[in-house]
């Protein structure tokens, strides 16, 4: 008997766990989907209203409700009534609620922070559209009002790219969940109260915009401004903007117009088509590092330099990938690559070395430049004329030899004027142009013929 029971209850507890193993999986993923819809079912009303006061998306804001709050189930959302993920903030003045997030202190452990707590889930879906449209922080958030409210694709798109989520898959999973659930449908159901559009140059949109590179979001003030200023505007902790952005050393320190302040941490290498980034002239290795949204003490790394170099113009620098195997030339070493010209040998000022014509040779003499010399042109001919018979008792000043240097465009105009060009970066704007080469934005459109202040990326700019 006790054989049986024992034999039985084997049995029983195998099937159990074969059965709770292959079961599981499909549990979980059904409950998730029901927990989804019934999130959709009790929120999709708000959402609606939201969108016809507001013009934020009702599926943008159900798909990001699912998303932050795993559909009411988190901790934030139960404990918080805050369903959005939004932290404190300096314009915050209601309830609080501290839990840990991602942030770590210096001894690699988890820290507490601040969160938005509200008195019911309701009001949280109407905190999320003004902290949106927050006009305290238009620089972040403003554009995602200027694009079509039921073009949900370019708002999940948007919320990245103004930092609302790191995650790079932030937009396709917003978009996964409004397509399964067809939460497009709830958009095409309100009434859209738009307000009155502020039309913006494309060079305000850029200084007034939340921008980015390399995956990395950035903003360019139009203004000389604190960085506790900074922060206020883009609703960014002083700390973490310090952090960002190694030129920024404390809060009170002044940021120029139109220099680059990184709103999240840049990247260890570039995402781009570039490999490499060729020196332009006035460049160093930070302008390099800010362009393309990359870590300083990274790039430095991978090219054997110091943080303070400043490579030499022409020079290529690494943006991913491992160490270069020499170190780029900094500006000022002598380039070992060209080869001097061994016919014609010179001083230190450039001048040719000429040997004492009343010297009496033991060796034979290079061919040129001959004993008696001529004065040099700048073609010289195909084929020598024979030195004259007539030698002068004074040799004549012998001129230096110049060597041209390189010019950004070697094809000047006829009246020996060189024109110099300027070919366009990715983040680049006609006002960083013209600061870069001490010239106004209206000279700058001038000299190129430009009736708006839209260029793009390759776009050769006459700088001169």
């Amino acid at each position: 008997m006790i054989k049986y029971l024992f034999t039985s209850l084997l049995f029983l507890s195998y099937f159990g766990f074969a059965l709770a193993e292959s079961a599981a999986p499909e549990i979980i993923r059904t409950s998730s989907v029901i927990d989804q819809g019934d999130y959709i079912k009790r929120y999709k009303k708000i959402a609606m209203r939201e969108m016809e006061r507001t013009g934020v998306p009702a599926s943008i804001k159900l798909a990001q409700g699912i998303l932050e709050s795993d559909a009411g189930k988190s901790k934030l959302a139960r404990s918080a009534n805050n369903h959005f993920g939004i932290k404190c903030g300096s314009q915050w003045n209601g309830e609080e609620y501290f839990k840990e997030d991602d942030d770590y202190n210096d001894q690699g452990k988890l820290i507490k922070r601040c969160f938005r707590q509200h008195r019911n889930a309701d009001a949280s879906f109407v905190a999320h559209s003004e902290f949106l449209r927050d006009p305290a922080t238009p620089f972040r958030y403003g554009f995602l009002f200027r694009l079509d409210p039921v073009d949900y694709r370019s708002w999940a798109e948007g919320l990245r790219r103004s930092g609302y989520a790191t995650n790079p898959n932030y937009p396709k999973l917003l978009i996964t969940l409004i397509e399964r659930y067809n939460l497009n449908q709830y958009d095409q159901s309100s009434v859209v109260i738009k307000e009155p559009e502020v039309v913006l140059t494309p060079v305000e949109e850029l200084q007034r915009g939340i921008l980015q590179t390399n995956d990395v979001s950035y903003f360019i003030n139009d203004a000389p401004i604190s960085v506790q200023e900074v922060a206020h505007q883009v609703d960014v902790s002083v700390s973490r903007l310090l952090e960002y952005n190694e030129n920024l050393r404390q809060e009170a320190q002044e940021v120029k117009p139109g220099d680059r302040i990184y709103l999240q941490k840049k990247r260890k290498y570039y995402r781009g088509r570039e490999s490499y980034h060729v020196t332009e002239e006035g460049e160093n290795l930070f302008d390099i590092a800010q362009r393309y949204g990359l870590r300083l003490d990274k790039l430095a790394k991978r090219n054997r330099l110091p943080e303070t170099a400043d490579p030499a113009t022409g020079e290529k620098v690494k943006l991913r990938g491992s160490k270069q195997r020499t170190a780029p030339r900094l500006e000022g070493e002598r380039d070992e690559t060209l080869s001097p010209t061994p016919s014609v040998p010179t001083d230190d000022n450039g001048r040719i070395i000429v040997d004492d014509p009343t010297d009496t040779p033991t060796t034979r003499r290079p061919s040129y430049p001959p004993s008696n010399p001529r004065p040099i042109t700048n073609v010289p001919p195909s084929n020598p004329s024979p030195p004259t018979t007539t030698t002068p008792t004074t040799p004549r000043p012998i001129p230096p030899v110049v060597i041209p240097s390189r010019v950004a465009n070697p094809t000047g105009p006829s009246n020996g004027t060189a024109e110099q060009y300027h070919s366009v970066s990715a983040g680049e704007t006609l006002y960083a142009i013209s600061r870069k080469y001490g010239l106004t934005v209206d000279s700058l459109k001038n000299l190129n013929g430009l009736t708006g202040n839209i260029i793009s990326i390759g776009q050769r700019i006459r700088v001169r």
